[in-house]
């Protein structure tokens, strides 16, 4: 399976990943610059994405605690989420995701 990370300046990587690997593991093992300061516990927003339009109907659904993280980010958008919360499937092999241009980890300061 592949999946697809816009860098911050515009460069597209287009890596392997295996099923059920979450979108941080896939970044993590893969050198890409996500940190997960909570390690994918959800309790900070370090993970942040941005889905591509075209991807979000098919992910899951957002759930509230998501969201409450998600309302921590910096640079928040209608498609943004947790890159701990979504594991690669069939269903999205090819996820194109943004990296944020900043993020700011409220666990530690």
């Amino acid at each position: 399976m592949k999946m697809v990370f816009i860098e911050t300046d515009g460069t597209h990587k287009v890596v392997d990943a295996p099923a059920g690997s979450t979108i941080l593991e896939i970044a993590h093992s893969n050198n890409i610059d996500i940190e997960g300061a909570c390690e994918g516990v959800m309790a900070c927003s370090t993970c942040h994405v941005i889905v591509e339009p075209e991807w979000l109907c098919k992910l899951p659904p957002l759930e509230e605690d998501e969201q409450d993280m998600l309302d921590l980010a910096v640079g928040l958008t209608r498609t943004s989420r947790l890159g701990c919360q979504i594991a690669l499937t069939e269903a999205i092999d090819g996820l194109t995701v943004r990296l944020p241009k900043e993020t700011h980890n409220m666990l530690f300061g």
